[in-house]
């Protein structure tokens, strides 16, 4: 008898959950916090998971050899919303800044070679950076794979090379750019692993608010 036989033996979904609203954020967060990845250093191209279905679609190619430098997807069952969006105007002392309406994004450092996006990973926050895109916050979230062999050690941002630190900055500061059409986007600071919690904190509480 199938194991999704309404008749007997171990209950299982038949349908794949949507990464966005179907996954569990984790019982441990902020500390430690399942992510859902969309994009891997390999790709030329960038996916972004459809609202809607739930499936990975192509966004865009990416520009030139503009490629991402980590893995790089979001926190299911998050939402950058008001509470996002006061915290980013209180830190920056701005008065008019809204939420994104995404959720909330985050780069995993990892030293193993991943081939592919689609996939969940465990994954410790470290810090982050204060982004606005065209008046909107779209916090950038840094964080290290769980048990990793060369990152998971990192307790804070200052662990993080300064390199790495900067490459992250250059791509989110151009992987929106077109020719002729450059974006206002600006990162303000960059935060240690306290505020990377309180912008998880303020994205699990927007998206129990709009969800």
């Amino acid at each position: 008898m199938s194991q999704n036989s309404t008749s007997g033996g171990p209950k299982s979904s038949l349908y794949k959950p949507h990464p966005w609203h179907g996954i569990e954020i984790g019982d441990q967060s902020p500390s430690i916090i399942t992510c859902f990845v969309e994009v891997v250093p390999s790709d030329t191209v960038k996916y972004e998971i459809d609202k809607t279905s739930g499936y990975l679609r192509i966004d865009r190619p990416q520009k030139y050899s503009n490629v991402c430098p980590a893995l790089y997807g979001f926190i299911p069952k998050t939402y950058s919303a008001e509470r996002v969006a006061t915290f980013c105007n209180e830190k920056t002392g701005r008065t008019n800044i809204v939420g994104d309406e995404d959720p909330i994004d985050i780069c995993i450092l990892a030293e193993r070679y991943i081939t592919h996006g689609d996939i969940l990973v465990n994954a410790l926050p470290i810090g982050g950076f204060r982004m606005i895109d065209e008046g909107e916050a779209d916090d950038k979230l840094i964080a290290v794979l769980k048990d990793d062999s060369v990152y998971g050690n990192y307790t804070g941002i200052k662990d993080c090379p300064e390199s790495i630190i900067n490459r992250l900055k250059h791509y989110f500061l151009t992987y929106k750019d077109l020719p002729g059409n450059k974006r206002e986007c600006e990162i303000t600071d960059v935060y240690d692993r306290e505020d990377a919690y309180e912008v998880i904190r303020r994205g699990v509480d927007d998206y129990k608010a709009h969800f």
